[in-house]
């Protein structure tokens, strides 16, 4: 993939917010005019924080409205708990973002992992992949399904999903969704979207923010080993599709070329 990341810094979380509201309605609004849903994967820490706040907002105009109706919701990752564990990216987007839309904005499809496999990692891993290929591939036969966005976090190991670094799962190239039981990160068990799930992504968008991620950003936009991280292996693979928001603390010190708002 031609060119590099896109990286936009604002001076705080309330600064980004509005321009990730933009992108992402961007990408909304582009989708519609061709197909009547929107695909986006999330994931979870920080990030359905962010989104509450980004996607929460008032409309300014018609292009500045969210279509919360014609979204597919999918997890980048979930945990394998039941949905209301503080540990599961489902209960988390729910608290933060899906309890807080107004019924006027319309509500989304949501699609979290099927909690009676919970004690069979790699049975919720391939009923998740089956729920992917019931929506990407219900006509057709595709390598690998085409989400619209994918929103993502970048831990402070550089682990993004719950793809970490080193872990035998950056290399899975046949499967879409991949059972984790030795995740270095609590709970260990895990399903996460595979790494050429995540690049095949018509658009990436990663948020980072905070001093605490400065030292893996530093790593992961300036080092060669950085990188072979998964959030670097991400940039590598998708390029230009990526685009990165952080707040100005999180990109202390890096040199890589910054844009400001959209």
């Amino acid at each position: 993939m031609a060119g590099q990341p896109n990286l936009h810094s604002f001076a705080s979380t309330d600064a980004l917010a509005p321009s990730l509201r933009k992108y992402i309605l961007a990408v909304q609004n582009s989708t519609l005019q061709s197909r009547d849903t929107f695909r986006v994967a999330v994931s979870g820490g920080s990030l359905p924080a962010t989104l509450s706040k980004a996607l929460l907002a008032d409309s300014t105009s018609d292009e500045d409205s969210v279509q919360f109706s014609k979204w597919d919701i999918f997890f980048a990752d979930e945990r394998a708990v039941p949905l209301d564990h503080e540990d599961s990216n489902y209960c988390l987007l729910k608290q933060d973002l899906l309890d807080k839309i107004p019924s006027s904005a319309g509500k989304p499809e949501v699609h979290p992992i099927d909690v009676g496999k919970l004690d069979d990692t790699q049975e919720i891993a391939d009923d998740y992949q089956d729920t992917l290929k019931a929506t990407f591939a219900s006509k057709d036969s595709v390598k690998l399904p085409l989400f619209d966005l994918i929103l993502l976090g970048c831990g402070p190991d550089g682990h993004t999903c719950s793809l970490f670094p080193s872990h035998p799962l950056l290399r899975e190239t046949d499967a879409w969704v991949a059972a984790i039981e030795d995740s270095p990160k609590p709970p260990p068990r895990r399903i996460t979207l595979t790494l050429p799930v995540v690049t095949h992504a018509t658009k990436i968008a990663f948020v980072a923010t905070g001093g605490g991620k400065k030292k893996i950003l530093k790593e992961i936009f300036e080092t060669e080993e950085g990188g072979n991280l998964p959030c670097g292996l991400v940039n590598k693979g998708a390029g230009q599709k990526v685009s990165w928001f952080v707040d100005d603390a999180a990109v202390e010190g890096v040199s890589f070329p910054r844009r400001g708002s959209l």
